[in-house]
């Protein structure tokens, strides 16, 4: 079912649409070094192969996988004298010696590189060779195109149309719906469907929503490095940005998908201390509780005190002043002459610390009215910590503004 042209293909129409810079490279056999990335089956693939068909220049595969430099070098050899393009799918898959032997020949114009990727170029690619290449970015293809491409391989001969197949409506619907833009998945599932009711010398295949959903029972989520920290991403600012519901949806993406439970209890720490601070302290005391909870019994249980001390940070008031006071007395270390400890705060333990001074004029705090002695703590006096509006840091901006009374009193 892969598409010979651009009539037939579905999907990427910010790339392919008529007049879009790239399908106009390609009709007009103009193609440059380019590079397609995004998630499987969103026809990064497909694309090469009608580049194939559209140019007059020798075109020559190699799969990243198995290929290496021997390889580079006899599609390099082979195509002396004439325009050459070299398709390399999974390109992330060359290691850096193997991208540096590439990429001499795509400077000097030996060959015009077409590399598909499900990683992100920017990353996966040495910098030199991503930055000689256009980089397209292929998105997952709409459930409305991939039940038209299941509908197509349904009728056409290229697929079951030499059959009798009867796909019912809501079976087409659950396919492109869980399919996650994977037209592969969608076309892999439809065949499942169809194998699993093959029969010798049956007249009539019907696809029921109850026979696809027996075949994908047991669903696999694609989860790339990309998506480990795009998710995470999503996580942590949908706690921070108190969405509960968004914060535990992540959460399963994450958990179902394979990632380290250690490394999502570790992400609800920051959160509690770097976006809730003391607005409420208990939510950092939450999120370790999880930590310990997950270490002692494991998982699958695990996934419940992770969750609860998600859903904690994600609604409790929010406020960075913590964060924040820390950076900005650690930028005053940096980049500020330094403040000497004043005599009276400094050690006075040891037998002779009297007679260097230390200690001496110390205000015990706990001999004054409310605990609070008028004395200096710095020599010049700074403010990092500004406590916000919200949660318990109310309260502390109260402390602070009769110890600012007492102190200036």
């Amino acid at each position: 079912m892969q598409p010979e042209d651009f009539d037939e293909f579905l999907g990427q129409p910010h790339l392919l649409e008529q007049q879009k810079p790239l399908r106009r490279l390609i009709e007009e056999d103009k193609i440059v070094s380019v590079i397609f990335f995004g998630p499987p089956g969103t026809g990064k693939t497909a694309l090469a192969h009608i580049i194939a068909r559209k140019t007059k220049a020798r075109f020559i595969a190699i799969n990243a996988v198995t290929a290496g430099i021997k390889d580079i070098r006899e599609a390099v050899e082979s195509s002396r004298g004439e325009r050459s393009i070299l398709f390399v799918d999974e390109i992330h898959r060359f290691n850096k010696t193997q991208q540096d032997a590439l990429l001499p020949h795509v400077e000097q114009g030996e060959i015009i590189l077409v590399g598909a990727s499900t990683q992100n170029p920017y990353f996966s690619l040495v910098p030199a060779l991503s930055s000689r290449s256009l980089i397209f970015s292929f998105r997952p293809i709409p459930a409305p195109d991939l039940r038209t491409l299941i509908s197509r391989a349904v009728s056409d001969k290229k697929g079951l149309g030499t059959y009798k197949v009867t796909l019912h409506p809501d079976a087409a619907e659950y396919i492109a719906s869980i399919s996650e833009g994977d037209a592969r998945r969608a076309l892999n599932i439809l065949e499942l469907s169809f194998l699993s009711l093959l029969r010798g010398g049956s007249d009539g295949i019907d696809i029921t929503l109850e026979q696809v959903k027996e075949v994908t029972q047991n669903r696999s989520i694609y989860y790339d490095e990309d998506d480990h920290y795009n998710t995470a991403s999503a996580f942590i600012k949908s706690m921070r940005g108190s969405d509960p519901d968004a914060t535990v949806y992540w959460m399963a993406k994450m958990l179902e998908a394979g990632e380290d439970p250690l490394f999502i209890a570790r992400r609800i720490i920051i959160c509690a201390a770097e976006d809730i601070g003391n607005a409420d302290p208990q939510a950092l005391a939450t999120a370790v509780s999880a930590l310990h909870a997950l270490e002692k019994i494991g998982m699958p249980e695990g996934r419940i005190p992770l969750a609860m001390a998600a859903l904690y940070i994600a609604v409790a008031p929010k406020s960075n002043a913590a964060y924040l006071a820390i950076d900005k007395a650690i930028e005053a270390i940096k980049n500020e002459p330094l403040q000497d400890v004043p005599d009276h705060l400094k050690d006075a333990s040891y037998a002779s610390a009297k007679k260097l001074g230390s200690g001496i004029g110390y205000l015990y705090p706990h001999d004054f009215v409310q605990h609070i002695a008028k004395q200096a703590y710095m020599p010049e006096s700074r403010s990092f910590y500004n406590p916000s509006d919200e949660g318990f840091e109310k309260v502390i901006q109260k402390r602070l503004q009769k110890r600012r009374e007492i102190q200036d009193g």
